[in-house]
């Protein structure tokens, strides 16, 4: 029952990785956040008790208020499956069984009373009633994050992860408030599992690492024997992919059903003729090669994940959440091919974005709520352009800036600020950009990114090496200007959550030298390949944000006053923060980051600061602000 005359719906998700919370109110996106931004802990998996607060006190709302509270998926379900997995595995497993149960028999079994007292903690109910408590199912939430939210009346849904509670993989369709499901791959076949194995074996981490193993892929020579070699064994030893994209993995191989490692080392080794990537060692072409090797093993199982999709549904929509839908790369390819004619990604498709999706079940099926396609609200979708987190006043700006002694010069005109700050960039500055609300997802879209001219052959060699201190052969997406997206790339959809990737537009690009595929990683990073080399990978390809004035009108401004003063529609985006931090929220932690590194400028609000002013960082500085739940 609605309290207040408003109906509040508390989603939550936790106690995996990317915890998060979102607030509904009367079917309405009012606040969502990762718990990770306000912490400081990237990835923080701990219950969102500061992103829950945020949520409640943007939308004026107390735990009192709220009619309920929706977590993401079924313990009592992912309970079971880790149960009959150790079953049908023993003896293998003992290890991870008796470092797992203890943790599940003290607190995991009592979700309900341990949400009840997490929830304690954001305030007091009144004498009121616990609001109702739901569960739905990990993937009927990933679902629900991907319809709901959707311009579509309705569509097929794709939803690939690693693991919900059994599910690794559903399909099915969602028409008005109705989400059907017709088909469901279940654990431990997972195509999103033999992935993050794959990741481990190339030296990156699990659950945070997938993304560079798909930067690591255009670095593979396509075509080449051993890149033929590696899909060879793979697809002959550790996974029969079926034809409607269905797949059994080999667990001879593999050790996450019930082990501490993700795969069998000894046999993983024999069969790739490889041993697995120590961490921040060399990356070899060998590596660079199996990554091209998984990268097209998932883009196919991708592929015929959709087109049994379509063949099931005869829809010419396609919406998609789970981490494997993050893959922008297989995304691009699969709007590019067919057979869908629209495709709708969900800008928080991992984890995080179960709290939306748990949340907004709760109203359509739980409650029974009619839904209505979005097509008319900003950016013809319900996310409101994903910026849903916090925003800070000039008033929050200046108290940082006097908590610094941070010099800083205030615009009242915003159009001669984003001069300014043109300016800057085409003089090859790294610029601090925070705006408005901060985003929802792992992107940085506007909100809080560093931004740089693609225009220069060095940016994209500076930003990854002193600003955000991270590995040398990650790419930069493109921020471009709605109006001029399929001018500089091969892209005639929107793009506005950074979700796709395309070729760079071929009258833009610059002939390869001859040797450039027997040359080094480096070496190949280093060459220009078009006139927009900050922003274009290896293999001409970029993870574009086409940005809109309807969704981001700041952000819209400076792009635009960047084409009109300098000629150039793009900037490099990239998220405001340093390797292993999370995305800055608050204007001080923009202002450390800032400091911390050599970018050059930042924009706070209607502020501009520059480095050569600013007094000298003390890294023993007590510089961290939170959101405090007392």
């Amino acid at each position: 029952m609605a309290r207040n005359n408003r109906n509040a719906i508390l989603g939550i998700s936790a106690f995996y990785h990317d915890s998060a919370a979102v607030l509904l109110v009367d079917g309405k996106i009012v606040a969502a956040a990762q718990e990770e931004r306000f912490t400081r802990k990237k990835h923080d998996p701990d219950f969102p008790h500061f992103a829950a607060r945020y949520c409640l006190a943007e939308g004026g709302l107390t735990p009192a208020d709220l009619s309920c509270v929706a977590f993401y998926d079924k313990p009592y379900l992912k309970f079971e499956r880790l149960l009959e997995t150790y079953h049908a595995f023993a003896p293998r497993g003992l290890s991870s069984f008796l470092t797992a149960m203890p943790v599940w028999i003290r607190e995991k079994l009592f979700m309900r009373k341990m949400l009840k007292d997490e929830l304690a903690r954001l305030g007091d109910l009144g004498g009121k009633t616990w609001p109702e408590l739901l569960f739905p199912e990990h993937h009927l939430s990933h679902a629900a994050s991907a319809f709901y939210p959707s311009p579509f009346d309705e569509a097929a849904f794709l939803t690939i992860d690693g693991v919900g509670e059994w599910a690794t993989t559903t399909i099915g369709q969602g028409a008005g408030k109705d989400l059907t499901v017709l088909r469901e791959l279940r654990f431990p076949h997972s195509i999103g599992l033999l992935y993050s194995a794959l990741t481990a074996w190339c030296g990156f981490k699990v659950n945070s690492g997938e993304y560079k193993l798909m930067g690591l892929a255009p670095y593979g020579i396509e075509g080449s024997q051993r890149v033929r070699h590696y899909r060879r064994v793979l697809l002959d030893n550790m996974v029969d992919l079926r034809p409607d994209g269905s797949l059994l993995l080999n667990m001879d191989y593999f050790d996450f059903a019930t082990g501490l490692t993700m795969c069998r080392a000894d046999r993983f080794e024999a069969a790739l003729g490889l041993p697995q990537r120590a961490g921040e060692s060399d990356i070899t072409q060998e590596y660079m090669d199996l990554a091209l090797a998984i990268q097209q093993i998932t883009e196919e199982a991708v592929f015929r994940m959709a087109d049994t999709a379509h063949a099931l549904t005869g829809s010419k929509n396609l919406v998609m959440a789970g981490g494997v839908a993050l893959n922008c790369v297989a995304n691009g390819k699969l709007l590019k091919r067919g057979p869908f004619q629209n495709i709708w990604i969900q800008p928080a498709a991992g984890d995080a974005g179960g709290a939306l999706g748990a949340a907004l079940a709760a109203w359509h099926i739980g409650q029974g709520a009619p839904r209505t396609a979005p097509a008319s609200a900003a950016g013809g979708d319900m996310m409101q352009g994903a910026y849903l987190g916090p925003e800070f006043t000039s008033v929050d700006i200046a108290r940082t800036c006097r908590r610094f002694d941070a010099p800083a010069t205030k615009f009242e005109d915003f159009g001669e600020l984003c001069s300014q700050v043109a300016a800057l960039l085409a003089d090859g500055k790294a610029v601090g950009w925070l705006q408005g609300r901060m985003e929802y997802g792992p992107r940085a879209l506007g909100g809080r990114s560093i931004l740089g001219d693609p225009r220069r052959g060095d940016m994209q060699k500076k930003l990854n090496l002193k600003i955000k201190y991270r590995e040398g052969f990650r790419p930069f997406a493109p921020s471009v200007l709605e109006e001029y997206s399929s001018e500089c790339f091969e892209l005639d959809s929107p793009s506005p959550y950074m979700l796709l990737v395309a070729p760079v537009a071929e009258a833009r690009r610059k002939p390869l030298p001859e040797d450039y595929w027997s040359r080094s990683m480096y070496d190949r990073l280093y060459v220009e390949r078009s006139d927009l080399p900050a922003l274009t990978h290896v293999d001409f390809s970029a993870r574009i944000q086409s940005v809109s004035k309807t969704t981001n009108p700041r952000y819209w401004q400076l792009i635009d006053t960047f084409r009109r003063e300098q000629g150039c529609p793009v900037l490099v985006n990239t998220s405001f923060n340093v390797r292993g931090e999370p995305i800055v929220c608050t204007p001080d932690d923009a202002y450390a980051c800032f400091m911390r590194t050599e970018m050059d400028a930042l924009v706070l609000g209607d502020f501009l600061l520059t480095k050569e002013s600013q007094p000298e960082w003390r890294e023993d500085v007590d510089w961290r602000s939170k959101f405090e739940l007392d």
